[in-house]
């Protein structure tokens, strides 16, 4: 445990809460929240993302945060340091391949350059739909029973989601906010306990915490830090369980949420109210 010297800790998803898909830049407003955040809080990256991965590697220096928690919670590091890692079961992970194979939805995960997903034409068919092209490095995906595997990505609509859950009761598939996908994570495995690893390390309390995110796999983040804040464009069962809702990333929706819960200036007893807050 490492004692604290700020007030608390602000974390953020990346995909669609700091980085817009709509031009894959982060709003020049969220970067001067980040600014004026910086001397108060902790910065923290709480994404379904691998922020080590070489395609991440440039948000990760332009966010510049104190702490990252990678992979829904299943790795965590502070600097160069990692303080908690978790790799899925092997055998799990044969048994998840061996059921997609010739289902209608793509399961697998991007490593480096290469990707290697069960049924890759179902991950092609997104790209295509999404960008107007694909330009993935298929690799053939049992080559992951020879590596460590933390997460997986589900390519596909809901449905799938629930044929997976049901066959897996350990896991649990938070569908992206677009709804054309999904993150694979063992039940106990989220953004939430990566914060409480953070929180712990800090010797910050958990209501001192603020978390910002979009999707299904911050429910859990959301739904326990001190405040929780969904985007605008989020997804509606993530909103419900927000302390509050702030516009769309591309309005503004960081900055605004920072300005109307106080975080740029001293707050009474230098913590946050949740019970003062109300959703718009």
């Amino acid at each position: 445990m490492e004692k604290h010297h700020k007030k608390g800790i602000v974390s953020f998803d990346v995909d669609m809460t700091l980085l817009n898909h709509e031009d894959w830049k982060i709003p020049d407003s969220a970067m001067e929240a980040l600014k004026m955040l910086r001397d108060q809080y902790y910065i923290v990256i709480a994404t379904g993302r691998d922020m080590d991965s070489k395609l991440s590697a440039g948000l990760t220096e332009l966010i510049n945060p104190d702490a990252i928690i990678h992979l829904n919670g299943t790795k965590v590091t502070i600097g160069t340091r990692t303080i908690y890692e978790y790799q899925m079961d092997r055998e799990l992970v044969k048994r998840l391949l061996q059921f997609t194979e010739g289902k209608g939805f793509a399961m697998g995960v991007t490593v480096g350059t290469k990707d290697y997903f069960m049924n890759p034409e179902y991950v092609t068919r997104h790209d295509m739909i999404r960008w107007g092209q694909s330009d993935r490095c298929f690799r053939n995906p049992w080559k992951l029973l020879e590596m460590p595997v933390r997460t997986l990505a589900y390519i596909g609509k809901e449905p799938g989601t629930k044929l997976v859950e049901a066959a897996f009761p350990e896991l649990k598939l938070p569908m992206f906010s677009s709804s054309e996908g999904a993150d694979v994570i063992e039940q106990d495995m989220s953004k939430a306990n990566g914060l409480k690893r953070l929180c712990e390390y800090w010797d910050i309390p958990l209501s001192r915490t603020i978390a910002f995110g979009d999707s299904m796999n911050d429910f859990e983040i959301i739904r326990d830090a001190g405040i929780g804040v969904a985007m605008g464009n989020g997804n509606e069962k993530l909103k419900q369980a927000a302390d509050y809702v702030t516009a769309p990333i591309g309005e503004d929706g960081v900055w605004k949420a920072c300005i109307h819960l106080g975080l740029f200036c001293q707050m009474q007893n230098n913590n946050p109210d949740k019970n003062d807050l109300r959703h718009i």
